[in-house]
């Protein structure tokens, strides 16, 4: 009769077995083993090595053609935009390669009238009512024009058209807006939190270059980059608009001007803007449209039509 006795010398019998087994498996796989992870280890050491080198040479060269384009760009700007009124507008995502695009346009000859950064708050969907509300109450102790301001009940629509309406030059024919109506129009909504003029507005422009860069990506994602592109949309129907952005996919304003028949026959796009060539680029685009009436999609992204405009001779 197999009793308890029984199963734990049969359990103990074939955990030796396994003990045993290990032992002199260990044993004779060490060496080899061994061997082979060693090599495995020098293997990945060496690509690792060589991968490091890679990306410290792309960096070089990187840089180096960096500076080739800052060095180009004192050759091929000057007098491109000479006496031309340019406003820079940079919206959240383009602040860091705002000081690069004012950089190259003034090396063009631009007379820069100001920066205006936008703030979040501008483009949050919760700033709806009070946008419109704004828009009223900013240009009625004023001269400001409000007769060809939106009617839809988009806050940011309205707004942008107010402040195009103030900040770029108004049509032949049309009265202008004065220094003083306009300042206080900008005083108005930076108050609100909704502008931040980085410097004083020295007049009306005839040009601006929209500094943006990637879409949003949080839970209201859509309404704010629907907000983005009204914004386009009103300076560009005030003036010349060349939109200097980063990358050309995602969703970004780049990516729907390119991607709508209407808007890319009047808006130029210049989709590496955070680079030094795509700011030297961002300068020959306005150029481009100043001079030769046309627009254009310039840089590396997706539907790019070159790396830069064609000079005329």
């Amino acid at each position: 009769m197999i009793n308890f006795r029984y199963h734990v010398v049969s359990l103990t019998a074939v955990f030796l077995a396994l003990a045993i087994g290990l032992v002199v498996g260990t044993a004779a796989l060490n060496g080899p083993v061994a061997d082979s992870l060693r090599e495995n280890v020098n293997g990945l050491r060496k690509d690792n090595s060589l991968m490091r080198q890679s990306v410290n040479d792309m960096q070089k060269q990187l840089e180096t053609e960096e500076d080739f384009a800052a060095e180009m760009a004192q050759l091929v700007l000057p007098g491109k935009l000479n006496g031309r009124r340019v406003l820079v507008l940079t919206l959240p995502s383009g602040r860091d390669q705002t000081e690069g695009v004012i950089k190259m346009l003034r090396t063009a000859g631009a007379d820069v009238t100001g920066r205006i950064d936008v703030q979040d708050k501008f483009i949050n969907p919760d700033s709806n009512n009070n946008l419109l509300e704004l828009a009223v109450t900013a240009a009625r102790p004023n001269s400001a024009p409000t007769a060809n301001l939106p009617g839809n009940g988009h806050g940011v629509e309205t707004s942008s058209a107010l402040l195009a309406n103030v900040l770029v030059e108004r049509p032949a024919g049309s009265a202008p807006v004065g220094d003083a109506d306009r300042n206080s129009v900008l005083q108005q909504y930076a108050t609100a939190g909704y502008l931040t003029p980085e410097d004083k507005i020295s007049g009306a422009a005839e040009a601006v270059v929209l500094v943006t860069g990637q879409p949003y990506v949080d839970k209201d994602s859509a309404k704010k980059d629907e907000s983005v592109v009204k914004i386009a949309e009103q300076f560009d129907r005030a003036g010349a608009l060349v939109v200097a952005g980063m990358g050309s996919t995602g969703g970004n304003l780049v990516a729907v001007v390119r991607g709508d028949p209407v808007l890319s026959q009047t808006i130029s796009t210049v989709d590496n803007a955070n680079t030094v060539q795509g700011q030297l680029v961002t300068s020959l685009a306005l150029a481009q449209q100043l001079t030769e009436k046309k627009t254009g999609q310039y840089g590396v992204g997706d539907n790019a039509a070159g790396l830069l405009p064609k000079l005329p001779q």
